[in-house]
């Protein structure tokens, strides 16, 4: 395609296609249009702990600049060997013998990672199940490898836990893996031990590779116990189990995540040759960072304060989950994990046919960002995110906006 000065345009790949991000999307473009004319814009859109106050802990930080003359080169393309031992050793602890230093690549970031084994696992028209919410990278990851993300339901009736039988019954000729999200992003579930292992079973009779995110496996309120997937799976399961500091140790900027491969590894080496290969092809993930690692793995846990009464994490989403309850015509699911509430709008009082037109709305009008319930590829455009890292004054504030805004809409 030429344009009027006879110039060819240069166009996105068709790769692009059906990728989104909604995240970092068109309301994010909007937003920063606002800021730009001196607007000032309350971004809860974004799981992103830094500018809420939360700061690392100093033990991390520490670690980092110590071996900051150590880091200067080129690690290993799978992760610097402490960072790897100390991975392998976190897991044994949790009952996951088959785990070695072997079986561990550091990334930046768990994002990174779910783009890497995307893309040296799937073909083209391979299917990939997917929850529905979902963090939306997995469904485009899937797509940029060019597979086909098939959307599972989790139910939002019963906690918002995976409907088992609609998993099964999505199951074709043409499904490679399963993507769990525990606990869930954007909803807040965490699952119990019952669901992980009837996911695992269902892996197990088809054959799946089961990819496990469980980068909030440490954010969990209520006494709630968070099951590691690769556990159950044992060694006739092929799990990839993605976590990483980014949440739990407030270090978002650091993009220090990993993957950890268990089960039967034999059946998988032409796919953990190719995961090498991508690993090589990138050099290595940033590796001031990974020396954080050890450090963060091995040290007191910091974020026990925060998912207890009176800690910052647990006090702000029980606010939130609240406050969300009390308006007219919302509803939300009690969260018992991770930094989100994902709340529901009674289309009988808001009948909202297109939810991005309408949290760009809620934007211009009270200046708030939130993220629309399909940009989690969410089947109705009847939900919303809302972020749950502000303390309680300005989540208080937040909340009263929505309240305000919902009010001349019933």
């Amino acid at each position: 395609m030429w344009n009027n000065r006879g110039v060819r345009e240069i166009k996105q790949s068709d790769k692009l296609r059906d990728v989104r991000y909604d995240v970092r999307g068109p309301i994010l473009v909007e937003a920063q249009r606002l800021e730009a004319e001196g607007q000032k814009i309350l971004k809860l859109n974004i799981g992103n702990t830094a500018p809420f106050g939360f700061e690392a802990p100093e033990a991390i930080v520490a670690s980092m600049i110590h071996h900051l003359p150590e880091a200067q080169g080129y690690s290993d393309s799978r992760g610097i060997y402490s960072a790897r031992t100390a991975v392998a050793q976190y897991y044994q602890s949790c009952g996951l013998k088959n785990i070695d230093v072997e079986d561990v690549y550091i990334g930046n970031g768990v994002s990174e990672l779910i783009t890497l084994v995307t893309e040296a696992m799937i073909n083209d028209g391979d299917e990939v199940l997917i929850p529905a919410p979902d963090y939306p990278l997995w469904t485009g990851a899937v797509s940029l490898a060019g597979g086909t993300p098939v959307h599972y339901v989790c139910d939002e009736n019963n906690e918002w836990n995976p409907d088992l039988a609609d998993i099964e019954a999505r199951i074709t000729e043409r499904t490679r893996a399963l993507v769990m999200i525990n606990p869930n992003n954007p909803t807040g579930a965490v699952y119990d031990e019952a669901i992980v292992a009837g996911m695992v079973d269902i892996a197990r009779r088809h054959d799946l590779v089961l990819m496990s995110d469980e980068i909030y496996e440490k954010i969990i309120f209520d006494g709630r116990v968070h099951h590691h997937a690769a556990r159950l799976a044992g060694d006739d399961v092929l799990c990839l189990t993605f976590s990483g500091l980014s949440k739990a140790y407030r270090v978002c900027g650091y993009r220090a995540g990993w993957v950890a491969i268990s089960g039967p590894k034999h059946v998988a080496s032409d796919f953990l040759e190719g995961l090498t290969l991508l690993a090589n092809m990138r050099m290595c993930a940033n590796v001031p960072a990974q020396y954080a690692i050890q450090t963060a793995l091995g040290g007191y846990q910091s974020v026990n304060e925060y998912i207890v009464p009176g800690g910052r994490f647990y006090d702000q989403s029980k606010l939130a989950w609240r406050m969300l309850n009390e308006i007219p015509g919302v509803s939300c699911v009690e969260p018992h994990g991770a930094l989100y509430v994902f709340p529901r709008l009674d289309p009988e009082v808001y009948p909202i046919e297109d939810d991005e037109a309408f949290v760009i709305d809620l934007l211009r009008a009270k200046k708030l960002l939130v993220t629309h319930g399909r940009g989690f590829n969410w089947i109705a455009p009847d939900h919303f995110r809302l972020v749950t890292l502000p303390n309680t004054e300005m989540l208080t504030e937040a909340i009263t906006r929505i309240a305000s805004y919902l009010a001349t809409k019933r």
